[in-house]
């Protein structure tokens, strides 16, 4: 103990005996070990801990050109999170879902393209948003056709490369003018060659079981709807044999016909 003037101070440390009679004096220092513990372990777990946005963007930005995507991805959630709002933050917006993209998670490239041009559907490089959604599209569609002879092509749904297809044509519709409009345009017409294919694959699967009735309508379909496709002379031939086995001589003799018009070197 110590005195100044006529005023008594004591320096004193617990012993274990006022610790266990009065552990509530051991509260606060208690409550500020944790809330000390707590923001330690925030600040290990979170490496954006102390950044601004412009450091958060860079890192980000760095990861992505480096080809590190997860990484990318973490800094824009991290940056969009904390800085919602202002220039940065829609740079991440439009940047993760490339990011997503070079992942390999194409859906979630779509939604984030997709939140991308709800949020800012005048962007002066929103038709970017609407290539790169038809891209990853694209993607998915890649693995239908892949897949295609791997299982019963009836169960098979090419919905995947209907989708592609759709933002394609809505980027083609919308931004005429776009630097990615011939990309996508080359794109559209292997999709519907694929969907052509597909449908063709179908139909011989139907003429193998005997199903001639439901092979006809799928190869009338693609002569419809798929016009200028290779498959459209499969279609015609399949058309044929179908209508022959369901007794049907005056469809099997159009379908003939139509065949030798469009393919006379062949037929």
């Amino acid at each position: 103990m110590y005195y100044r003037g006529q005023e008594r101070y004591t320096t004193h440390v617990f012993s274990e005996v006022e610790i266990a009679m009065n552990p509530i004096r051991l509260f606060p220092l208690l409550l500020v070990l944790l809330i000390s513990a707590c923001s330690t372990n925030a600040s290990l777990d979170d490496p954006t801990s102390g950044m601004d946005a412009e450091s958060i963007y860079a890192e980000a930005k760095r990861a992505l050109k480096d080809g590190d995507y997860e990484t990318s991805i973490k800094y824009y959630e991290k940056l969009e999170a904390r800085f919602p709002y202002g220039n940065l933050a829609e740079r991440a917006q439009m940047e993760i879902a490339y990011a997503y993209y070079k992942y390999n998670e194409p859906e979630s490239a779509i939604l984030a393209a997709d939140r991308f041009i709800k949020i800012h559907p005048n962007h002066a490089n929103v038709d970017y948003l609407f290539y790169l959604r038809g891209l990853a599209a694209y993607d998915l569609s890649k693995s239908f056709l892949q897949t295609l002879f791997d299982q019963d092509p009836s169960e098979r749904d090419p919905k995947s490369a209907r989708r592609a297809f759709q933002y394609f044509a809505e980027l083609i519709k919308n931004y005429p003018k776009s630097e990615y409009l011939k990309d996508a345009a080359d794109r559209m017409i292997a999709i519907r060659n694929t969907l052509a294919k597909f449908e063709v694959h179908v139909a011989n699967y139907y003429i193998k079981r005997g199903a001639y009735l439901a092979a006809a309508n799928r190869c009338k379909y693609v002569v419809e709807n798929y016009q200028k496709t290779p498959a459209v002379e499969d279609a015609l031939k399949i058309m044929i044999t179908a209508y022959n086995k369901l007794g049907m001589a005056d469809l099997a003799r159009d379908s003939q016909r139509v065949l030798e018009l469009n393919y006379p070197a062949k037929n």
